[in-house]
């Protein structure tokens, strides 16, 4: 019977982490449990005991009495976690509403999962239920919400997980005091809905529909930003099939758990816009509400339609681009698995696309020593390789004989994952060229995204120009056409946004009907992939002044002035892609240095340094709170970051900030926090999107401090702290 296979497991304690193994393989990071045959044959390495919390024999190495010796310790230790294809794998968690999706979609789908992954994921949902009162948020450090704490509980009653066990108990108690799942914000109400714990009249339509107008509107989806649209094209696809699970036991169970009141008894209709107030960071606008309630009236008769036919053969045909485009990988965890969840009902589970799609979930899925989680893309192996190639040139590190190997295998990883092609469906899926870009992850995915592009571009320049033992891999044509994209995604505001130019009208946003995100609708322009894309063809032009040299200089010259008109009156720039204030304030600084009229105490540089030295603590580091994100105001931390603190100094060594000692203390607290074989602990999360989800870079605390370190041994000399 569909479902059977995940609700009959019955272990709820980890696996034998020894036996975890984690592979490289073009591009990919996959993690596999091995039988104990496999297990005795392959011992670990040290990557795989590092990520999994196991102890590493690292040495410990000379206490470092310089900057620059803090950094080569730091990247010795780094070093070791580089795997054999040259990128550093890593963690991408942190939001917690990507596992439920996956777990509903195995079990209405009745597939198995591999070995090990439900234990995992069990492990995982325990160990990160809040301490105080044992629900789940949005992200790993938010607030207990509806739209975690009932959907987690679900995953792990699919997952074979007693309604009685003590987890469930405190997870079912939070649930109920937040007014039960009725609550939940949309995303969670399709999930429920699909799994038959949730009747679809509760929810807002979702109409295939929208992919039957005409491009040339404003409101049709090709203009949407491409995550949101992605993940509403399979969404409405489901919801206008009304594809629901049939009811089993378990199912009928979970309709007696998660609600404070009778299933029958429940007035759906009611539901649509009942979304708990510990949930709702971007309430419904009167707009939004008005036009939901003329699409109810409307799916009274579309959805019995010839209309509705057609509708769902248009959608059907982008999840079918969308797979196609990103050899079934897609460009992240909740479509991904919701496009799976298209094809087996449209297509069977022994299609074809349903078997891609299943045996590339893997590339998705992270151990740690929590258990097992979703990252959310398949990782950040180009964006993280790129910025730690960076620092470590800059550093001067990459000249030693000891770093040699490490940065030829980078250069090889770079040249092999540089997009090669345009996407097959490019017209068709709304897609914008990719020859020549860099994805964020890897060539599979696919997606060209802008400062990716750019630092991946700015990465090769490094490698190839200014290493005498690198050979030239990728060639000049290519790095052209690298260039050719950067200058092709300019706005016309002169910024950049992530994935894609802006395509739709501001507006847009007022029909935002997400509840938990801001800014989904549209791309936005952003000063950090603004800077990066200035940097990318700063880069380019020094060493190829003769390629399109007067758009360069022109598309150089409107990015500066946008970053300069997106500074706040306290001298910082809002952050969209980390925190907050202090990362978009060393991206601004960044790409202000390269340009140099700004270098000697202009205005605007004068009062980022300003902003950054009024925050600088005792202790001499920073500590923002990812609640900046959400409060558009910077907000501290409880803690000093590391990471933080590597991103102000940056900031403040590419101002020439005069403030030496500020920046020494800064530096003396950074080597405080070193290990003695050279790492640094994980503290604090450090990304964030969407203004209210943070995410984890967790090679950010390596990458950045190696980089900050190396800079002031670069800029400062090389004296004793």
């Amino acid at each position: 019977m569909t479902g059977a296979t995940l609700h009959q497991t019955k272990v709820h304690t980890p696996t034998d982490r020894t036996r975890w193994r984690l592979r490289a393989d073009d591009g990919k990071q996959t993690w596999h449990y091995l039988s104990e045959e496999e297990h005795r044959a392959n011992p670990q390495t040290d990557i795989e005991k590092y990520w999994l919390g196991l102890k590493l024999d690292a040495p410990e190495l000379p206490k470092p009495k310089t900057a620059l010796e803090a950094a080569r310790n730091g990247y010795e230790f780094f070093k070791r976690l580089q795997n054999e294809e040259g990128f550093w794998s890593g963690e991408y968690g942190g939001p917690m509403f990507l596992l439920p999706g996956l777990v509903i979609t195995y079990y209405i789908t009745g597939e198995k999962m591999p070995n090990g992954w439900a234990q995992e994921i069990i492990q995982y949902l325990f160990n990160r239920a809040h301490k105080d009162d044992g629900g789940w948020g949005l992200h790993i450090e938010g607030h207990s919400t509806v739209f975690g704490t009932a959907l987690n509980y679900i995953t792990l009653r699919l997952l074979g997980v007693d309604a009685e066990h003590p987890v469930c108990v405190r997870a079912r108690g939070t649930l109920h005091k937040l007014g039960g799942a009725t609550g939940s914000p949309s995303w969670g109400k399709f999930w429920m809905a699909a799994l038959g714990v949730y009747d679809w009249e509760g929810m807002n339509p979702v109409p295939p529909e929208l992919w039957l107008l005409p491009h040339i509107l404003p409101i049709h989806p090709g203009r949407y930003w491409c995550h949101t649209r992605n993940v509403y094209i399979p969404m409405s696809y489901i919801y206008g099939r009304r594809a629901t699970f049939p009811l089993n036991d378990l199912t009928r169970k979970l309709r007696e758990e998660i609600y404070t009141q009778p299933y029958e008894s429940i007035p759906w209709y009611q539901q649509r816009n009942n979304i708990c107030k510990a949930d709702e960071y971007y309430p419904h606008t009167r707009l939004l509400n008005f036009l939901n309630g003329g699409l109810v009236i409307a799916e009274k008769v579309t959805s019995r339609s010839m209309i509705r036919k057609a509708a769902l053969r248009a959608a059907y045909a982008q999840v079918k681009y969308e797979d196609e485009n990103t050899h079934y990988l897609d460009i992240g965890p909740v479509n991904k698995v919701m496009n799976m969840l298209s094809t087996w009902y449209e297509e069977g589970k022994e299609s074809e696309a349903f078997q891609k799609h299943l045996k590339n979930n893997i590339d998705f899925m992270w151990m740690s020593g929590e258990g097992m989680m979703m990252n959310g893309t398949n990782g950040s192996q180009l964006w993280d390789t790129a910025l730690l190639t960076q620092g470590v040139i800059e550093s001067g590190l990459a000249h030693e004989k000891q770093n040699h190997e490490s940065m030829k295998r980078v250069l090889t990883f770079l040249d092999v994952q540089q997009i090669r092609k345009n996407p097959p469906f490019m017209k068709e899926g709304y897609r914008d060229p990719t020859l020549g870009a860099w994805a964020f992850s890897n060539k599979h995915q696919g997606y060209t995204v802008s400062d990716c592009t750019s630092e991946g571009l700015k990465a090769v320049l490094l490698l190839q120009g200014k290493l005498s033992y690198t050979d030239d891999l990728v060639s000049v044509k290519r790095m052209e056409q690298a260039v050719d994209i950067v200058l092709a995604m300019q706005n016309s505001s002169g910024g950049f946004a992530s994935y894609e130019s802006v395509r739709g009208p501001a507006w847009l946003e007022y029909i935002n009907p997400a509840e938990v995100f801001g800014n989904i609708m549209i791309e936005y322009c952003y000063p950090e992939c603004s800077t990066a894309c200035v940097l990318g063809l700063t880069y380019f032009r020094d060493q190829r002044p003769n390629y399109r040299r007067d758009e360069i200089d022109a598309t150089i010259d409107r990015a500066v002035k946008f970053i300069l008109a997106d500074q706040r009156a306290d001298g910082s720039w809002y952050g969209s892609w980390a925190i907050c204030f202090t990362y978009a304030t060393m991206f601004a600084c960044e790409s202000l240095s390269s340009v140099g009229q700004f270098y000697d105490n202009s205005e605007p540089i004068r009062n980022a340094c300003e902003f950054l030295l009024s925050k600088q603590r005792e202790d001499g580091g920073w500590g923002e709170s990812y609640k900046s994100c959400e409060q558009h105001r910077y907000v501290e931390h409880e803690e000093t970051q590391v990471v933080q603190t590597s991103w102000a100094l940056m900031a403040l060594m590419a101002a020439r900030c005069p403030d030496k000692a500020a920046i020494q203390r800064g530096i003396r607290m950074l080597m405080r926090r070193q290990q003695p074989d050279g790492q640094w602990k994980q503290e604090a999360i450090e990304g964030i999107f969407n203004h209210s989800c943070s995410i984890s870079y967790g090679n950010y605390k390596h990458i950045f401090t190696i980089w900050a370190l190396g800079r002031y041994g670069r800029t400062y000399g090389d004296e004793t702290l």
